[in-house]
């Protein structure tokens, strides 16, 4: 998770205090407010693992590699798209007041800040439907179990030899 900039060069054992989710203020924080065209080069799973094992639910950008946004929707961490301009709104009064807490609803697709900002999130369908109910592929395709045993059972009648 962000190894070359949260520690010294060299020492991975300290934490570099610069950067911000090192900072006390940002500790235990569950939404990342990020630039724009976040996840770029992160093309595996491994990427989404490390922000929700750090303890982020949410990342919230204006744009976010394909790879990267298709591999968190199926790994249970909300990417909340919103207009360059909103990020920048949201950025100056997080950075006005380090530490405040945002509330993200997924189900309104809102972003609420203390300081009043209501910004609306896009994402798609599909990937709201599994992340509000804790679905991954696997989940979703359990969904149709039922309809699943019923072509199983007619394919059986019909080629009982596979």
């Amino acid at each position: 998770l962000f190894n070359d900039w949260r520690y010294v060069e060299g020492d991975e054992a300290k934490p570099n205090q610069d950067f911000i989710i090192n900072r006390r203020e940002y500790q235990g924080a569950q939404v990342l407010v990020a630039g724009d065209n976040f996840g770029c080069g992160s093309s595996r799973e491994h990427a989404p693992w490390s922000l929700t094992d750090y303890g982020f639910r949410c990342v919230i950008s204006s744009s976010f590699a394909d790879i990267f946004y298709n591999n968190s929707t199926k790994n249970g961490l909300l990417p909340a798209i919103v207009s360059p301009e909103e990020l920048a709104r949201l950025m100056a009064e997080l950075e006005a007041k380090p530490g405040e807490a945002i509330r993200v609803d997924l189900r309104e697709q809102v972003i609420a800040t203390p300081g009043g900002l209501s910004i609306r999130f896009q994402i798609g369908e599909d990937a709201k439907h599994s992340l509000l109910n804790g679905l991954d592929d696997v989940g979703r395709t359990l969904q149709h179990l039922k309809e699943i045993e019923a072509f199983e059972a007619k394919r059986k009648q019909a080629m009982p030899w596979l």
